[in-house]
């Protein structure tokens, strides 16, 4: 079992930047990793980032490539997204994904899921 729990969300300026962390505990590190998923309102949860135990491989979605880096603190267990030049469409709830990936990147999530964590970007 994989608990995941977000936080570091709020209300940002375009060009700002935000970091948003995923705490995990439970067996995580027999897992393949942790990534990051985006649903903003109206549409689909959309893939944004994920980090690789193996290696420390990343992935990212074009839309946020350049822009945001995911890293990972093994001994917290944490992942980390730093987000820079921050967009109004990047305005999202941010959810953490951890488990196992049938593809790579995980385009349909990791198997565990966190709550959310809100990210709003104003113009």
């Amino acid at each position: 079992q994989v608990h995941l729990e977000e936080s570091g969300g709020g209300s940002v300026q375009a060009g700002d930047s935000l970091r948003v962390s995923c705490a995990a505990s439970g067996r995580i590190f027999s897992t393949d990793g942790l990534g990051w998923f985006r649903q903003a309102p109206g549409k689909e949860r959309e893939f944004v980032a994920v980090i690789r135990w193996a290696g420390g491989m990343t992935y990212y979605a074009d839309s946020v490539k350049g822009r945001f880096t995911i890293s990972a603190d093994n001994a917290k267990s944490t992942a980390y997204l730093q987000m820079n030049s921050l967009k109004p469409e990047d305005t999202a709830v941010y959810y953490c994904t951890g488990g196992w990936a049938s593809s790579w990147p995980p385009r349909d999530g990791m198997g565990y899921w966190g709550k959310g964590t809100l990210v709003t970007v104003s113009s």
